[in-house]
């Protein structure tokens, strides 16, 4: 290192100067790394809450189609599996947004109207229909002869995702071919082809008037609903397990950033060297314009070794910081103190130290990088402002330690190192205790509001079934709950 002349007042002034420097650098590849770790830490919380409301979503479907439809035995052995389907189409398609973040568009309109779904705003009549092999289409153009609006009020048709694909498959066939199937009905047969050629000839039907329901036909019967929302519950999982991962991704360190982070790093270690060693220039009495071409190659010579040195650091730091454990102020020491022992190491094989003084350099090049790492973590643990807590602590402990060297016995420096050592250990344990606190918020939190949607929804019941759960959750007494209907009709009529 150069310094500011060649007093020892100098020296150490740039001495805190670099290593404020470095631990900056130290510091701000440490802050890039905490955010991606955060925006990970938060996307995976949301994402949480996602799954848990599509899961809670899919619970509630199932449980309306118990007690709505299949104990009530509503629609009989014919209708039931239309109501079935309408519930589960509003459920399966509410759960399949919300786990990928995105608000409920399915309302149950339920009130035996011309629509039977509403889905951001489009009335949906729903047909699933399997009696005479029609494929659901003669259900659809008996409501629409009952109301021949529906269409031009913006409605849609919504059959089963089998009968619709078997629909596009026999609207794919041509004339010549088709004369060559069965005539019998089948899979394939040619009555049934002439019969979904002749709906949307003699019709104002068109295909795209219809569309496929998320369900197929035999997924909403009786005896297979119950096991259509286990199934939906597997695909939910995996695609939060896919939203997840895709975080991860993310998250993960890159090679682009890393090359960032050394460029960063050698302009400003290369930009500090060009103005230090300026100044050293000036203050030996010449003013910048009578600089030489000397002088300018001495600068730049400093200038380029420190910038090299800046890149190299800025890389190793972001390699060491998020390819091993280690942390910033302790990857920024390893690299100083490589520096500096490669740099004796020099000076012993060229002859220009002794082996006792390269080992006693280096013993102290390594108490100061020490000195400098720990004094990183102190600064940054009482002042939690990325970089900013950093190089205070660094500048603050690096002086100390100069003056502890210079003026203290050793019993005294040790009482200094034993000090910082104490505040390291309380800053790492009110940390521990931070997180922990802040975990318990979180939870707490995301658990009030669940608890708020609940209490908040379009069906009555379950809202004042949420309301409950929310007042004992918030400290209601018991006595001052509403928990019925006659609750609330005494508590606003009485």
């Amino acid at each position: 290192m150069f310094g500011f002349g060649k007093s020892k007042k100098a020296e150490k002034a740039e001495k805190v100067i670099k290593s404020s420097q470095e631990q900056a650098i130290a510091s701000w590849v440490n802050y890039l790394n905490q955010v991606r770790l955060d925006r990970l830490t938060k996307a995976l919380n949301e994402q949480n809450a996602n799954l848990d409301r599509a899961l809670n979503t899919l619970n509630k479907t199932f449980e309306t189609i118990k007690t709505d439809v299949i104990e009530r035995n509503r629609g009989g052995n014919k209708g039931m599996h239309g109501f079935i389907a309408e519930i589960a189409e509003c459920g399966i398609g509410n759960a399949r947004r919300e786990v990928v973040g995105k608000a409920p568009n399915y309302v149950w309109i339920n009130d035996n109207g011309p629509a039977d779904l509403l889905r951001d705003g489009v009335e949906i009549q729903q047909k699933f229909v399997n009696t005479g092999n029609h494929l659901s289409l003669q259900a659809i153009l008996h409501h629409f002869e009952k109301y021949p609006d529906f269409l031009k009020n913006g409605g849609k048709y919504q059959i089963p995702a089998d009968h619709y694909q078997k629909i596009n498959e026999l609207l794919a066939i041509p004339k010549e071919k088709a004369y060559k199937l069965p005539t019998s009905t089948g899979e394939f047969s040619l009555k049934q082809w002439q019969e979904v050629q002749d709906f949307f000839e003699t019709t104002n039907i068109k295909l795209t008037d219809i569309e496929p329901s998320t369900l197929s036909y035999n997924s909403v019967q009786t005896g297979m609903i119950e096991q259509t929302i286990e199934d939906e519950k597997r695909s939910i999982k995996d695609t939060d397990k896919s939203i997840k991962d895709a975080a991860y991704e993310q998250s993960k360190p890159t090679v682009q950033e890393g090359v960032k982070a050394g460029a960063i790093s050698a302009v400003t270690e290369g930009g500090l060297a060009f103005c230090t060693a300026i100044i050293k220039k000036t203050r030996n009495g010449k003013s910048i314009k009578e600089f030489t071409n000397e002088d300018w190659q001495d600068i730049l010579k400093e200038t380029g070794i420190s910038t090299v040195k800046g890149g190299i650091r800025g890389v190793s730091i972001y390699a060491l910081t998020n390819y091993t454990a280690t942390p910033a102020a302790v990857a920024n020491a390893i690299m100083t103190a490589s520096f500096g022992i490669a740099q004796q190491a020099y000076l012993l094989r060229s002859g220009s130290i002794t082996k006792d003084e390269f080992i006693h350099n280096s013993e102290v090049l390594c108490v100061d990088v020490s000195v400098s790492a720990l004094s990183s973590f102190i600064g940054q643990a009482v002042i939690p402002v990325p970089i900013l807590g950093s190089v205070m602590g660094n500048a603050i402990g690096t002086m100390m330690c100069e003056i502890a060297k210079d003026t203290l016995q050793k019993n005294e420096r040790q009482l200094v190192m034993e000090y910082f050592y104490e505040i390291y250990s309380l800053s790492y344990s009110l940390e521990k205790k931070y997180q922990v606190y802040i975990k318990n918020i979180n939870d707490a939190l995301a658990e009030y509001s669940d608890l708020l949607n609940e209490a908040f929804v379009f069906d009555a019941a379950q809202a004042l079934e949420g309301s409950v759960h929310l007042s004992i959750y918030v400290g209601v007494p018991i006595e001052k709950q509403l928990k019925t209907v006659s609750d609330i009709d005494n508590y606003f009529m009485n």
